[in-house]
């Protein structure tokens, strides 16, 4: 299976926080599976972090390159046909972040990995 980590889920799992659903925490270290990290999600952190919204373990430009490699995780950099999915994408969830998320998963035919349940409106598979 391949799955796309929303950006609280990749959180979640470096932090190996109780948050992270077990069922959904098994499938992202099942070697079986590939998972994803959408550029969109480290350009939230490092907004997010920049802003002191989210506090970071180590620098962004060390954690993520150094977080990314140990777990295995192959980056989903943003091409023109998620921006074509993202524009017909309906008007229910209004977050721009995760509205690339989901075009990605859409485009790329992805299990997204999310406690998000707004997602479910948008047809994407969903793994919590």
């Amino acid at each position: 299976m391949r799955l796309l980590l929303d950006t609280h889920a990749l959180l979640w799992f470096l932090e190996d926080s109780p948050r992270l659903n077990p069922r959904a925490k098994a499938a992202i270290e099942y070697s079986g599976n590939e998972a994803l990290v959408s550029l969109a999600s480290l350009w939230e952190i490092a907004i997010k972090s920049k802003l002191g919204k989210l506090e970071l373990t180590e620098p962004f430009q060390v954690l993520f390159p150094a977080q990314l490699d140990i777990n295995g995780f192959a980056q989903l950099p943003i091409q023109l046909p998620h921006l074509h999915e993202l524009e017909r994408l309906p008007e229910i969830h209004r977050d721009p972040f995760d509205r690339l998320l989901i075009a990605q998963a859409r485009a790329e035919n992805l299990t997204l990995v999310s406690a998000d349940r707004h997602y479910s409106a948008y047809g994407v598979p969903l793994l919590w």
